[in-house]
């Protein structure tokens, strides 16, 4: 698994609220870069690579070793989502 170049934590919380960090955490990052999402939400596993099939984000699956840690890839042509609504592109 490739080493992170950004981390987002979002231990405790519900995936909207993780969504909405893990956006905010990425925004700006340059295509290509590896995020780890620290993810304790039973749905993430099932929403973040749903989130990733939606945006054009790479969804690398599970991060092999300790915790509930899950990986993606940015991507260069990302579809933008709504800073208050992960679930809405940019444009609705």
């Amino acid at each position: 698994m490739p080493v992170p170049g950004i981390t987002v934590d979002g231990t405790g919380l519900l995936c909207v609220t993780l969504l909405l960090r893990l956006r905010a955490a990425i925004e700006g990052a340059a295509p290509g870069t590896v995020v780890h999402v620290i993810a304790t939400d039973p749905a993430a596993p099932l929403d973040l690579p749903a989130w990733c099939h939606m945006t054009g984000h790479h969804y690398l699956g599970p991060v092999p070793g300790d915790g509930p840690v899950y990986a993606l890839r940015t991507a260069a042509r990302a579809r933008p989502t709504r800073p208050d609504a992960p679930w809405h592109g940019a444009g609705t």
